[in-house]
């Protein structure tokens, strides 16, 4: 098993997903005569659907009903997605295909749902390039609690603190910090002078500016 495990957030690492998202919130909240507060889905970005609904939105907090409305989210997100509005971010193949060369593990940690990650597995053709995925129904605390990432790293078998996570959003980059990761920001939803804020290891426009030799090495040269 290997010590090392390079492990992804998703929408913002590996795919650009915020005008499906931001259109499905927007798409249910007006099927379901709701309010969207100003800013939502930047306060949002990273956190599970079972934050968002009843501390940014407050729209309930009745866990079926919160249920109900994540689902709901979802779908209206695939349905959009499909229309074309997501696309790969530069250098995910490339990166994970000289990462499991070297016999690195690349496993992905997010928010999402299973089913938004076959969706973008089907469309990309990504199902060779991870070895497994942690997502929103796997975990009990959302970012940026580490739990999501801790257990994709145990996928992998590697040890936190000779690991890697990449992430783009704020709860995100706390959550690997948090959990021990040398943790790399990439500069996609937020610029790197905002991200310079969060402290984390080092600080990328996308995939493609990674070295896989960092994760090798185990450290950032």
């Amino acid at each position: 098993m290997s010590s090392t495990v390079a492990v992804f957030d998703w929408d913002g690492v590996v795919i650009d997903s915020s005008i499906a998202h931001e259109r499905a919130w927007q798409s249910l909240a007006k099927e379901e005569n709701l309010p969207l507060v100003p800013n939502h889905f930047k306060l949002g970005f990273g956190k599970l659907n079972e934050v968002i609904i009843p501390n940014i939105l407050g729209w309930s907090k009745d866990p079926q009903e919160i249920r109900r409305l994540s689902e709901k989210k979802e779908a209206h997100y695939r349905a959009i997605a499909r229309t074309g509005h997501i696309r790969l971010l530069p250098g995910v193949k490339e990166l994970t295909n000289a990462l499991k060369s070297l016999g690195i593990p690349c496993v992905i940690g997010t928010s999402t749902h299973k089913a938004n990650l076959a969706l973008s597995f089907e469309i990309f053709g990504l199902a060779d390039h991870f070895q497994g995925a942690v997502s929103s129904e796997d975990v009990t605390q959302g970012k940026p609690n580490p739990e999501v990432f801790l257990k994709a790293c145990a996928i992998g078998g590697g040890d936190p603190k000779k690991s890697f996570v990449f992430e783009d959003s704020f709860s995100g980059i706390q959550a690997g910090l948090a959990g021990g990761f040398t943790t790399i920001a990439l500069a996609t939803t937020h610029t790197r002078e905002i991200l310079i804020a969060q402290n984390a290891h080092h600080i990328v426009n996308d995939l493609s500016e990674v070295n896989p030799q960092w994760i090798l090495q185990g450290k950032i040269f």
